[in-house]
């Protein structure tokens, strides 16, 4: 069973992102505070559970919490590289949050100062506080939402399947069709060919 969050003797966001394997779009981050009271028996890192569970999560989450959600884009995650960029979503949620916080608990082992803010890295956080895992869940359905939005701009891709992962048919679209505005182009968009001998 989750734990509410890490400091419960302060008010803490829970922050996650998701998307850093993808090839293409934006890598989403979020950040939650959950109210003191708050329980759910579905709730986990989001890629734990369904599709369906992960909907069902993000309305409560969106009703019943103080969130945000944020994305960077490919460009810019071409400039700084992914880590960066999953930092400074996770940064650019936090900055959109309106309540008050004094501790954020950080899926992963990486981050970087917030304003004057402690924080602690967790690894397999979303699977350990629910805090972080309803931030994994709104960064990954809010990510999904967008990359079916760019399956209609861009449907050779399949990204209402892949969402932008490494997936054979998703490597094959590029081999055929070459990359859009979407695409990472700092990313290994294709596995390197063997030389021949």
């Amino acid at each position: 069973m989750l734990e509410l969050c890490y400091r419960k003797d302060v008010i803490e966001a829970g922050c996650d992102e998701a998307g850093r394997g993808c090839l293409a779009g934006p890598v989403f981050a979020a950040a939650v505070i959950l109210p003191s009271d708050f329980y759910n028996d579905i709730l986990n890192d989001s890629k734990q559970i369904s599709e369906k569970k992960r909907d069902i999560l993000r309305e409560i989450i969106e009703r019943e919490a103080e969130y945000a959600v944020a994305q960077v884009n490919p460009l810019e995650i071409d400039q700084i590289n992914i880590l960066n960029a999953s930092i400074l979503g996770m940064h650019r949620s936090l900055d959109q949050l309106n309540a008050t916080f004094q501790h954020i608990a950080v899926d992963g082992n990486k981050f970087k100062p917030y304003k004057e803010i402690e924080y602690t890295t967790l690894i397999k956080g979303d699977g350990r506080f629910m805090n972080i895992a309803a931030a994994s869940v709104l960064a990954k359905t809010h990510r999904d939402e967008y990359m079916r939005a760019q399956h209609t701009k861009f449907p050779h891709y399949s990204w209402d399947k892949n969402k932008g992962y490494p997936t054979a048919q998703h490597r094959d679209a590029i081999r055929k069709f070459g990359t859009c505005e979407e695409h990472r182009l700092s990313f290994q968009l294709l596995p390197q060919q063997l030389p021949l001998l």
